[in-house]
């Protein structure tokens, strides 16, 4: 299943929390343009180096359909950032 929402929070120092709420398929219908010609140098790069086709473009498809579920928490000084993905 693909990623439906993105969810950033950032811890701030001083104030109150940032929270962020991105949909996923609207964000990716704009970037389509941009994502047909990342798929189409990935697809010259596996011929450049020998790998299969669509077993790349197969594990990259099981890599996207495994984030939801996902957290990433990161701190650095007195600022954190929590993404989730749902």
């Amino acid at each position: 299943m693909m990623p439906q929402l993105l969810t950033a929070r950032v811890k701030r120092p001083a104030g109150r929390p940032i929270r962020i709420w991105v949909p996923v398929l609207p964000v990716l219908l704009i970037l389509s343009p941009v994502l047909v010609l990342a798929t189409a140098v990935a697809v010259v790069a596996c011929l450049v180096y020998r790998i299969r086709v669509w077993r790349a473009l197969g594990a990259g498809w099981r890599i996207v359909s495994a984030l939801p579920g996902s957290q990433f928490d990161i701190e650095h000084g007195r600022t954190a950032v929590l993404v989730t993905i749902r």
